[in-house]
C-alpha cells in the first residue's frame, strides 16, 4: 500500500480518513480525540518508551502505543475502552512510583503534563510503600536548573540534543528505574539552542534557572512577541507578571522558527532589568551629568540639533541600531530629512561601500533552506548567529544534502560540512578559483589557483536542482565585501544557485525598506571618517557596535552635540554624549521587524517601560514637532506602520554589480586581526543578559592563534599579551586556538577590552605584556 493512499479507520466509534502509514497519535491528534503521552513529541523520532499512549486496536490482543503505530484501512481503535483505560492507568500508576509529591514547590505545578494526565488517568491513593529513589541534581549550566528526581525517563531532552541541537550532551545511564539523565563527566549544556528542553520536558525535572522559583504559572499573563536580535525573526511567547517580564517561551510557526527558539531569544530579556538601565533624561552640563525631566532634556536636544545644523543641514548624522524598530527607523530617517540632512545608516559594522547593492535578503523562503540540496556559505557562523537558520541548514544535511563554507575562522558545527578556512584576504582567492572552475573570467580569476577542493564546491552547486550562496555577518564586515559580493553573485548565477544574505539583525532588511539609509548622503564609516557637527544615536553604545570602536569614539569626541536614545547608561556614552534618553525595550513598546525572507511581523508592548523611559518612536515624534518637521503627528506607531509602508518603494533584491575598483584591502604582510562578533556580544541588550554571559559562548576578550603563530611570535607559554592596532591596543590572555589559519589571529570585538582597538579586520601586533 503507497503512503500517499487515503484509508479509513474508526477511531472511538468515529469513521476517519488518513495517508496511510500515518501514526495513530497524529491521526487522533488532528481528529481532537486526546491520547495521553509523554515521550511523544511531533518535531522528535518515536521511542514509544512511556507507554502512555496505550490504546485498544481490534483484533490485536494487546494495547498498542499509539505513537509508534501506522494507521492501516479497516482498524478499529479504542482509546476509552476497559482494555485501553486499565493500560493507561496501569502505566500512570508505575510512572508515579518514584515522582516525589513536591507539585507545592515545584516551579512545573500548574503547566505540568504529569499532573494534567494523573488527574485523569491517577490514583488518589498510592500502593507503593517501599522508599522511592533519590537522584542527585547536577549542575549543567547557567540556564537550566534540574532535579532528576522528578524525571519519568521520556528521554525528550536526550532526542533533542541528538536530532534538533545536534550535540548528544544529554544522555541516559543505568536501566530500569536506576535509569539517569546527565552529562558527559563535568560537562556542561552548552548548545545555543539549549533552553528548548525546558519546554519539552513534560515535569518539573529541567527549569529556567534564571526564573527559578520567581512566579508561578497561574499568576503569569501571556502576550505574543518578536525577538529582537538576528534576522529569523522568531515567534516569541512573553509570560509577565505585573509589569515585569519574566521568562520567554517559543510559539509555533511552522514556517519560521517551528516550535523552538535560541537562548538569545529566551534569556535577553534579563538585559531590560539591568543594573545599569537608564530610567530618566540625562543631560551634561559643564561635563557632568545631571538628571533632567523629559521637557527639559527634549527642548535640550532639539537646541543641540539645532545649533549643530545651523550652517548645513549636511552637518548632522544619524547612526541606528538594526535592531530598531520599524517605526522608529522610519521616523529617524524622516526627521534627518527633515533637517536637511541624508546622512542616516544602520550599517554600523561595515566598512566597505564600494560598488552598488540592491535590498539584501534571504532569497527564498525560511523553510526552503531545509530542502536545499547544496549551499556554500561565505563569511558565516550561522549556528551561533542564526541558529534557527543553522537548524534548517542541518536538516538539509540529514536529508543528503550538501553544505559548504568560505570563512577565516574554521567553525564547530553539529552537522558534516567542508571548511575552506583563510586569511580574510584569501578568501577572495577562494571564491576566485570556484569562479573559475565555473568558467568566469577576469579578475581575480586570471591568477586564482584551482584545487580539487574548488572543483568540488562548484560540482556540489552546479549539480543541484536546489542551491544557493550565502553572505553571512562576517562577510559583510570584511574590508573587501564588495568583492566577495560580486563573486559570490557571479559564482551563484553560474552555477544556477539562489544568491542571498544572512542578515545580521531583527530589522537589517527593514532597516532598507523604510530609507534608513544615505540617499545621497554620507555612509556610516564616512560619517565617522569625517566627523559630523552633530549626531543622533539610536540603540547604539560606540565602543561595542561600530566596526572600528577607535574611530567612532574620536568622530564622536569631535563633535559639537551627540544625542543618544537608549536603555542603557553606559560608559561609551556618558564619555561621548551630551544628553542621554531613556527608550522602551523590545517588550516594552509596539512595533514591527522584517525577517530575512521579508515577512513584516508587528507586536505590541507587552510591559510598561521601566522608570520614566519611553518608546522611541514617542520621542522621536516630540523631537520632530520641537524642530518643526512637518508630518510628525502621530497617534499610534499604528500610524506610522501605515505610513512606512505607504512610502517603502523598493523590494527585497540581491541585485549587484562588479566594482571598478578590485584593490584587495584586506592584504597584509603581518598578522591580520579577524574580529568577530559573538553571539552573546551582538546587541546591548543581549550583552546585559547575566544568564547568557556566564556561557561557554560568552566568554571573555582574548588574542587566539594557532601553535604556529604562537611559536613565531614566541607566545606559546600564554600570559597577558598586548595587541597594537591602529593608535589604539589592548592586553588581553593569549588562547592557543588552531581555528584561527596561518598569519591571523582572533580578536572577537563587542568585547569589554576591546574598545579602543581599531577595525574588525586589521594588520596589528603583538608584543608581551
Amino acid at each position: 500500500m503507497s503512503d500517499d493512499q487515503m484509508v479509513t479507520i474508526e477511531v472511538d466509534g468515529r469513521q476517519i480518513e488518513a495517508k496511510a502509514g500515518t501514526l495513530l497519535i497524529e491521526v487522533t491528534d488532528a481528529a481532537g480525540i486526546n491520547i495521553p503521552r509523554f515521550c511523544y513529541h511531533k518535531k522528535l523520532s518515536i521511542s514509544a518508551n512511556c507507554r502512555m499512549c496505550l490504546v485498544e486496536v481490534a483484533k490485536v490482543p494487546k494495547p498498542l502505543p499509539a505513537c509508534a503505530t501506522p494507521v492501516n484501512n479497516g482498524m478499529q481503535v479504542s482509546t476509552r475502552s476497559p482494555l485501553a483505560l486499565a493500560a493507561q492507568k496501569g502505566t500512570m500508576e508505575f510512572l508515579l512510583i518514584n515522582h516525589p509529591l513536591d507539585c507545592p514547590i515545584c516551579d512545573q505545578g500548574g503547566e505540568c503534563e504529569l499532573q494534567d494526565v494523573a488527574v485523569g488517568y491517577g490514583s488518589d491513593v498510592s500502593r507503593f510503600v517501599e522508599g522511592k529513589r533519590v537522584v542527585p541534581d547536577r549542575d549543567i549550566g547557567p540556564l537550566i536548573a534540574t532535579d532528576f528526581t522528578r524525571c519519568i525517563h521520556c528521554t525528550r531532552c536526550v532526542r533533542f540534543g541528538a536530532e534538533i541541537a545536534g550535540i548528544r550532551e544529554l544522555g541516559a545511564i543505568g536501566r530500569g528505574e536506576h535509569m539517569e539523565i546527565g552529562t558527559y563527566i563535568g560537562k556542561s549544556v552548552d548548545s545555543e539552542l539549549s533552553g528548548n528542553i525546558i519546554d519539552i520536558c513534560p515535569v518539573g525535572s529541567l527549569l529556567s534557572k534564571p526564573n527559578l522559583y520567581q512566579a508561578r504559572a497561574w499568576e503569569l499573563v501571556q502576550r505574543e512577541a518578536i525577538a529582537p536580535h538576528d534576522s529569523v525573526g522568531s515567534n516569541l511567547y512573553l509570560h509577565i507578571r505585573g509589569n515585569r517580564v519574566m521568562r520567554v517561551h517559543p510559539r509555533d510557526n511552522e514556517s519560521i522558527n517551528e516550535c523552538w527558539i535560541s537562548d538569545r531569544d529566551r534569556f535577553s530579556y534579563i538585559g531590560l532589568y539591568s543594573e545599569d538601565r537608564l530610567t530618566t533624561p540625562l543631560i551634561k552640563k559643564n561635563g557632568v551629568w545631571k538628571e533632567a525631566d523629559w521637557e527639559e532634556a527634549l527642548e535640550f536636544t532639539a537646541n543641540g540639533l539645532k545649533s549643530a545644523r545651523s550652517t548645513s543641514g549636511d552637518r548632522l548624522g544619524a547612526l541606528v541600531s538594526p535592531t530598531a524598530t520599524l517605526e522608529e527607523l522610519y521616523l529617524a530617517q524622516k526627521l534627518m530629512r527633515g533637517l536637511d540632512s541624508d546622512n542616516i545608516d544602520f550599517r554600523l559594522r561595515q566598512t566597505d561601500f564600494r560598488g552598488k547593492e540592491g535590498v539584501p535578503w534571504l532569497g527564498q523562503s525560511i523553510a526552503d533552506l531545509e530542502k536545499l540540496e547544496a549551499a556554500l556559505l561565505v563569511g558565516s557562523n550561522v549556528r551561533k548567529e542564526q541558529p534557527i537558520f543553522g537548524h534548517h541548514l542541518r536538516k538539509a544535511v540529514m536529508a543528503g544534502g550538501w553544505v559548504g563554507f568560505v570563512n577565516p575562522l574554521a567553525l564547530e558545527l553539529n552537522y558534516p560540512v567542508d571548511q575552506l578556512v583563510v586569511s580574510p584576504a584569501g578568501m577572495i582567492d577562494e571564491l576566485a578559483a570556484v569562479a573559475k572552475v565555473l568558467g568566469l573570467k577576469g579578475k581575480p580569476m586570471d591568477k586564482a589557483k584551482v584545487t580539487d577542493a574548488h572543483e568540488q564546491v562548484a560540482e556540489r552547486l552546479k549539480s543541484a536542482e536546489r542551491s544557493t550562496v550565502l553572505l553571512g555577518n562576517m562577510a559583510v564586515a570584511h574590508p573587501d565585501y564588495s568583492l566577495i559580493r560580486s563573486l559570490a553573485s557571479r559564482i551563484a548565477k553560474a552555477s544556477g544557485a539562489v544568491f542571498g544574505f544572512l542578515p545580521e539583525a531583527a530589522n537589517s532588511l527593514g532597516a532598507r525598506l523604510v530609507g534608513a539609509i544615505p540617499g545621497k548622503g554620507e555612509d556610516a564609516r564616512a560619517m565617522l571618517e569625517a566627523p559630523r557637527q552633530g549626531y543622533l544615536l539610536l540603540g547604539v553604545e560606540p565602543d561595542m557596535d561600530f566596526a572600528n570602536p577607535s574611530l567612532t569614539r574620536q568622530a564622536l569626541d569631535e563633535a559639537d552635540f551627540v544625542v543618544a536614545m537608549s536603555l542603557y547608561r553606559s560608559p561609551s556614552l556618558e564619555n561621548t554624549a551630551d544628553v542621554i534618553l531613556p527608550v522602551a525595550g523590545f517588550a516594552e513598546t509596539s512595533g514591527t521587524y522584517v525577517n530575512a525572507e521579508g515577512i513584516w511581523q508587528s507586536f505590541g508592548g507587552a510591559v510598561k517601560p521601566v522608570g520614566e523611559a519611553r518608546p522611541a518612536w514617542k520621542v522621536l515624534r516630540v523631537l520632530g514637532n520641537l524642530l518643526d518637521v512637518p508630518g510628525f503627528d502621530y497617534v499610534s506607531s499604528d500610524q506610522i506602520l501605515e505610513e512606512a509602508r505607504a512610502a517603502s518603494d523598493v523590494k527585497p533584491d540581491n541585485g549587484t554589480d562588479t566594482p571598478s575598483d578590485w584593490q584587495v584591502r584586506s592584504a597584509s604582510i603581518g598578522l591580520v586581526r579577524i574580529g568577530d562578533v559573538p553571539p552573546y556580544a551582538a546587541d546591548p541588550l543581549v550583552r546585559r543578559s547575566t544568564a547568557l554571559q556566564q556561557t561557554k559562548d560568552a566568554g571573555a576578550a582574548a588574542i587566539h592563534l594557532n601553535t604556529r603563530a604562537a611559536e613565531q611570535a614566541g607566545l606559546t607559554g600564554g600570559g597577558q599579551v598586548t595587541v597594537k592596532q591602529g593608535t589604539g591596543s589592548a592586553t588581553l590572555p593569549v588562547v592557543i586556538d588552531e581555528a584561527v589559519p596561518d598569519g591571523c589571529v582572533r580578536v572577537p570585538t563587542a568585547m569589554p577590552g576591546t574598545g579602543d582597538l581599531g577595525g574588525s579586520f586589521g594588520e596589528v601586533t603583538l608584543e608581551k605584556a
